[in-house]
């Protein structure tokens, strides 16, 4: 039972990075559309902070495998 739950809990990473990446966006839309002159700048950094909370989402999935796999 223990294991399930500090599972379910290292999943919670990639919900995390679900809703982060959604806010993310959705203020990159929001800048691109006051300053489209610097749409290419603004992309980039959005895809760049897209990629590192991906990672975060991609440990956390790694993690529960690993409880998952190695503690049950």
């Amino acid at each position: 039972m223990g294991v399930a739950i500090g599972a379910a809990v290292a999943v919670l990473a990639g919900l995390g990075a679900g809703i982060g990446i959604g806010i993310a966006t959705g203020k990159a839309v929001d800048a691109i559309a006051r300053q489209p002159e610097a749409a290419a700048d603004i992309r980039t950094s959005l895809l760049l902070g897209c990629a590192l909370a991906e990672a975060t989402a991609v440990y956390g999935l790694v993690a529960s495998i690993l409880i998952i796999f190695f503690v049950g």
